[in-house]
This record gives C-alpha cells, structure tokens and sequence, in this order.
C-alpha cells in the first residue's frame, strides 16, 4: 500500500492538531491502541477532516515518527552547538541532549523503537521500518562522524558501541529498569572515548 505523508512544514493549524493529538496518543497508549475516531474525537474534528488532511492512519503514524524525529534533531543540534570543537564533550553531547528530550517529552523511551515493536514486516512494518530505520542510521552515522572527529583510531567501531550504549539507554529507560540510564550510559561512553583517544595517542608516539 502507498501512503502519501503531507509536507508537516505546510500543514495547517487543524492537520497540525491532528497530528500534535495523534502524536501524543501513539507515544502513550501505542499505535495500535489507538484508532482514528479517538484521535478525531480528542483532536475535534471529523473522521472526513482527518483523512481530507492525512489520507490514512499509516500516513498519521508516519507524521507522528518524523515529527518526533525532527523536534529532537533540534534539540540534538541545539547541544551540539554548544560543544562546536571536535572532541569528547561533543560526542557526549548527544547523550546530554537525550537526558533533557527524554525529561521534557516523556519517559516512554524512543518512539522509533517503540513503533517497531509494535509493527511486523508482512503487516504495517512496511512503512514504520523503513522510517525509523533510516532515523537510527543517521544517528548510526552521526556518532561515527563525531568519533572519527575526535581522534578514535577505529571510529566505525567506537561509533557503534556509542550507538549500542545510546539506544541500551533509551530501551533501559522505557523499562524503568534503573533510574538516569542515558546518564549512566554518557559516563560508560566518556570512558571508552577517553581509553580510545589514549590508545590512538600513544600508538603515533610509538
């Protein structure tokens, strides 16, 4: 099935209610515990208003994932910004950016991963995967770039293990399965960046 998803900078003030209503009940309640009429109800409109600005409920959902995902790429630059130098504190950085996101936008854990839990391939996955998959490659890339910046000798691998504690962190966080895991993991990160960089420093000294 196609879907057509709108240009969320040219929507307008009720397809942006849809969609802000429609965010907040996916990322609380779930995808699929949610139906178009109680976002119709909730945003007050119509079902026909709904899909006139949307066309589908799969074109909702992936409203919902970008717009999610955009809102916390500005945050993440928003941080990055702070720390313009290569080096440690620019990588941790993300993390730092995370800790605030995660407080002001709830503590449910990452609404991509969230989303693909609930979604199978055969079924809705065909249009959630390929979304949040291609959010979790860009920040795949991003930690690379900024441990190939800060001088890791291997920053393809330093990069995924940055990702590995970033999402652990994210999952660890829906979970409840201890309190501050993105804090905890920026400390586990700030370790391996420092051993990296020590590593690579005294391998160009030999």
């Amino acid at each position: 099935m196609q879907i057509h998803v709108p240009d969320l900078a040219t929507l307008t003030p009720r397809a942006q209610r849809i969609l802000d209503v429609a965010s907040t009940l996916f990322y609380e309640r779930g995808i699929h515990a949610v139906g178009v009429d109680t976002i119709a109800e909730a945003a007050g409109v119509t079902k026909r208003t709904l899909y006139d600005r949307f066309g589908s409920k799969e074109s909702l959902v992936v409203a919902y994932l970008r717009q999610r995902e955009e809102k916390w790429r500005k945050v993440l630059n928003e941080h990055l910004d702070k720390a313009p130098q290569p080096g440690v504190d620019r990588v941790l950085s993300v993390f730092d950016a995370a800790a605030l996101w995660y407080r002001v936008h709830g503590s449910k854990g990452c609404s991509a991963i969230n989303a693909r839990a609930e979604t199978a391939p055969e079924a809705d996955g065909h249009f959630v995967f390929p979304e949040v998959s291609g959010q979790k490659a860009w920040m795949l890339n991003l930690f690379t770039d900024l441990c190939a910046q800060c001088g890791c000798p291997d920053p393809t691998a330093t990069g995924r293990t940055m990702m590995l504690l970033f999402e652990g962190a994210l999952v660890t966080l829906g979970m409840r399965t201890f309190a501050w895991p993105v804090e905890e993991a920026r400390t586990a990160a700030r370790a391996i960046l420092i051993a990296s960089i020590q590593q690579n420093n005294e391998g160009l000294r030999s």
